[in-house]
């Protein structure tokens, strides 16, 4: 993969892990972190030997929002210069929230503002019991709207009329309370529980699980109709006929493994 200034890429085996590495400016955004965020995300999509991706930082802080130097250029902006910028966050936050392949949070600190919004665009998150959240937007007058597709998908709405509007900083136990993250763990801990979600994912049918990310985009939220009945009746007769849907079919049958099994 292409050399990186604010991130650390390596891959091993089936497994990417981006890390976000500015710990001295708490892995905040700005825009050539958002521009290598991007691209890391749009190279490991596009590689056919990966099969799940670990977003990691370093440092005591996951990501504190925006970078303050970055929130100073900014303040100067036009309308037109805002949309602009804006817009390249979306698209980072975009090409993770539709990655093919699935996306684990690894979050051992803080992630403050748009922080949340890049764990709430992973698939999966598991947080250190010392990690605190906190929507803060509102405290400088701001909105989090860029984000709030992924967290408000994450957290419900409910919890984000809480937290949106106060700006509260809550902890880890908090956020698996309201389904933020899916797991809090001890810091010494943490590896072992994203190993285990791995070991997981590598068991399961790299098109399948591609294909599940696809299911739960198209019908979540969505009223049970003919239309979305039907479109599910394809979507299983698709897979049933696909070679790894006939190949997991007949190992379950032979009682064998699977061609795509790998042990991490």
């Amino acid at each position: 993969m292409t050399d990186y200034t604010a991130l650390i890429v390596q891959t091993d085996g089936p497994v990417a892990r981006i890390t976000l590495n500015r710990p001295d400016t708490r892995n905040a955004f700005d825009e050539v972190v958002i521009a290598e965020l991007t691209r890391a995300f749009t190279e490991a999509s596009a590689n056919p030997a990966l099969r799940a991706i670990v977003l990691a930082a370093n440092g005591p802080a996951f990501c504190a929002g925006a970078n303050l130097n970055w929130m100073r250029r900014a303040a100067d902006f036009t309308r037109e210069q805002n949309v602009q910028d804006a817009t390249g966050l979306a698209a980072m936050l975009r090409v993770i929230h539709d990655c093919p392949k699935p996306v684990i949070a690894r979050v051992q600190g803080d992630a403050y503002a748009g922080g949340m919004g890049l764990v709430a665009a992973c698939d999966m998150a598991v947080a250190a019991e010392g990690a605190h959240f906190c929507l803060s937007e509102v405290k400088i007058g701001l909105i989090p709207a860029t984000i709030s597709p992924y967290v408000i998908q994450a957290m419900g709405a409910r919890a984000a009329r809480r937290y949106f509007l106060t700006a509260e900083r809550f902890p880890a136990a908090e956020a698996l309370r309201i389904g933020f993250v899916h797991e809090v763990a001890a810091p010494d801990a943490l590896d072992a529980r994203i190993d285990a979600m791995l070991k997981n994912l590598l068991s399961a049918s790299p098109a399948a699980v591609s294909a599940c990310k696809r299911l739960i985009a198209d019908v979540a939220s969505r009223e049970v109709t003919d239309a979305l009945i039907a479109q599910t009746v394809e979507g299983i007769a698709d897979i049933r006929v696909s070679a790894e849907g006939r190949e997991g079919v007949r190992a379950f049958l032979e009682k064998r493994q699977p061609v795509w099994l790998i042990n991490p």
